[in-house]
């Protein structure tokens, strides 16, 4: 089975499509059994399913609700079949491993052998001979790549559309975008397709799909997943990290997936994101921000979000800790982040086989990317650091910096994909003004739900932190997670835990 890239009938209008029962709504599972992707590992290991039972089930969700959802760009029925035997074979034999025979998913940016990388691009584009460190470290930790999620052309965007593949569409309300550019990747872990998947966050590409839909989305510390075969990836400013609905199965996810290859430029040292998720993370000094970094473009705060992210501030404060509004030193960070991204998709721009298919936006970008690249670009790395001194000043008085992961609800279908590029820009900044900035810092930062609209949309907040301060954020957002209990509620729309056939024990 493969998915066909240029369906016409993805981009189907909105009324025409299978809708959930109603937006943003609850749903109660009958069994609960095997739908995150540590519990999956568990009963692996434990003899209660086979790897087979569940990559079949997820193939099957797949195919059930791509004419909807749309959240894959490729599929390897035939290959995740095959490696899911062998999964089966080697936990017979008494083999563990972290996830052996547990289904995943990777977004379309990242290598996978013998699977073309689009990256949202349309065209014709030849199968890669190798797997990219982070597709070895999956593997290596026994994990089966089901398939490649859908991304918006080159990752510039905070929606998930485009002609090469249709619309992905947000599982809690198709009407919606899950945001982007890692949107297909949220998408197929809020629809309940595979249990985590990874995205790449160059602007908040992975924060901002978790936040729309719903999930844990972490940004690691630059190069704690390597982005080989690129030694980084956008100049430093883009990285690859995990979206899942518990805070528990994104740790182990990155656990899984990070470390480095020889040719990485960063190589952090080693942190256990997964003992982290089961740790106290103490009493903590918390600063609550609404402002954002300088754009000269108007970014007014959705009263939904900030109502949302207030009320997590009063759980934190209920939890013990010292919250208060404190705002850091942004400067003009916009400066250094603009040549760095623009030049990075003119870099890829330059790898796609027909340049003539790219999109008008994307042509701009890649045109302003050469030039601002040279003096320009360099002068953006070099005032990093700097940037780091101003900003983490922040990080003496309080411990963790807590911000709306997006200032809106998520968009309708369409609503940024048909606007020029200005166009784009302005509604993109006023969508999403508050990732960003770390992306240039190269420091860690994880969105959590944080609740729901009035229209039953998700919303997120954000935990940002120092250098390296993965093992704080994590150890704060399962506390956070224990409390608010946001994996307990589940799109009306989602497939039941155990279609029949699925995972019975004949089935096995």
């Amino acid at each position: 089975m493969s998915v066909d890239e240029s369906q016409e009938r993805r981009s189907a209008p909105a009324a025409d499509r299978p809708r959930p029962p109603a937006p943003g709504a609850a749903a109660g599972h009958p069994d609960g059994r095997w739908e995150g992707l540590a519990e999956q590992a568990r009963a692996l290991a434990g003899g209660e399913v086979t790897a087979t039972a569940l990559v079949q089930r997820a193939l099957d969700r797949i195919a059930a609700t791509q004419d909807t959802v749309n959240a894959f760009r490729r599929v390897r029925a035939e290959a995740a079949l095959a490696e899911a035997a062998e999964a089966d074979r080697r936990l017979a034999a008494g083999e563990r491993l972290p996830l052996l025979g547990v289904p995943v998913a990777v977004k379309d940016d990242t290598d996978v052998a013998g699977e073309p990388t689009a990256f949202g691009c349309a065209g014709e584009f030849p199968p890669k001979r190798r797997d990219a460190e982070v597709v070895r470290r999956l593997r290596a930790a026994g994990a089966v790549i089901v398939g490649k999620t859908n991304s918006c052309e080159l990752g510039q965007w905070p929606f998930t559309e485009g002609p090469a593949f249709g619309e992905t569409r947000n599982p809690w309300n198709l009407a919606h975008t899950p945001g982007g550019s890692s949107g297909g990747s949220a998408a197929a872990v809020a629809a309940g397709l595979v249990p985590a998947a990874l995205g790449t966050d160059g602007a908040g590409s992975v924060r901002i799909p978790a936040a729309w839909s719903h999930l844990v989305g972490i940004k690691p510390q630059r190069g704690r997943i390597s982005t080989w075969p690129d030694p980084e990836a956008f100049h430093g400013i883009t990285g690859i990290g995990p979206l899942a609905r518990t805070v528990e199965d994104a740790a182990l996810l990155l656990d899984a997936a990070a470390g480095n290859h020889p040719g990485d430029l960063h190589r952090p040292p080693a942190v256990a994101a997964r003992e982290a998720a089961g740790r106290d993370p103490g009493r903590l000094r918390i600063a609550l921000s609404w402002r954002t970094a300088t754009t000269f473009t108007r970014k007014p705060l959705h009263p939904d979000v900030r109502a949302a992210v207030t009320a997590v501030a009063r759980t934190l404060a209920g939890l013990g800790h010292l919250v208060e509004e404190a705002e850091p030193d942004y400067g003009l960070i916009g400066l250094a982040f603009l040549p760095r991204a623009t030049a990075g998709v003119g870099e890829w721009a330059a790898r796609v086989p027909d340049p003539r298919l790219l999109d008008r936006r994307t042509q701009e970008a890649a045109r302003l990317g050469r030039l601002l690249g040279g003096p320009l670009l360099r002068r953006a790395r070099a005032v990093e650091q700097r940037q780091r001194r101003r900003i983490g000043a922040l990080f003496g008085p309080y411990d963790v910096l807590l911000t709306p992961t997006t200032a809106t609800p998520p968009p309708r279908i369409g609503a940024l994909a048909r606007l020029s590029g200005w166009q784009t820009d302005k509604a993109m900044i006023a969508a999403c003004p508050y990732a960003w900035p770390w992306n240039v810092l190269g420091w860690p930062g994880i969105s959590v739900p944080a609740g729901f609209s009035a229209d039953g949309l998700p919303l997120g907040a954000q935990l940002l932190g120092p250098a390296h301060g993965e093992p704080r954020l994590i150890a704060l957002a399962a506390q956070l997670q224990d409390a608010l209990r946001w994996h307990e509620r589940r799109p009306a729309g989602e497939p039941p835990a155990d279609p029949p056939g699925g995972l019975s024990p004949a089935g096995r």
